[in-house]
C-alpha cells in the first residue's frame, strides 16, 4: 500500500557525538516514539514555536515601547474599560 505523500520528507545523513545519539534514543524510548527522525522532527518544530514565540513578544514590546505617553494612557483607561465589562468573582 503506498504511503501517503502529505507529508513529503527528505532523506539526510548527520554526523552527532555519541552523547547527542544517546540523548535521542533515550527521548525516544522515554516519549514512545518509533524513530529516532521523529523525536528529531519534535525537537526542531519546538525550536521553530520557541522561535516565533520570542518574534512574536519582541513585536509587541516594541509596539508598546513605541507609543506616545498620551496613546499609553488611551491604551490603559481602554484595558480598565474592558475589565470592568467582566462579571466579579464573589468571594465565598
Amino acid at each position: 500500500m503506498p504511503r501517503s505523500n502529505a507529508i513529503r520528507k527528505e532523506k539526510k545523513t548527520f554526523s552527532l557525538s555519541r552523547e547527542s545519539v544517546s540523548y535521542l534514543e533515550s527521548l525516544r524510548k522515554q516519549k514512545k516514539r518509533h524513530s529516532t527522525s521523529a523525536v528529531l522532527e519534535e525537537l526542531i518544530r519546538q525550536q521553530r514555536q520557541a522561535a516565533e514565540m520570542e518574534r512574536i513578544s519582541a513585536a509587541v514590546t516594541r509596539y508598546y515601547d513605541s507609543l506616545s505617553d498620551k496613546e499609553q494612557a488611551e491604551d490603559r483607561a481602554w484595558g480598565e474599560f474592558a475589565l470592568s465589562q467582566f462579571p466579579r468573582d464573589e468571594e465565598p
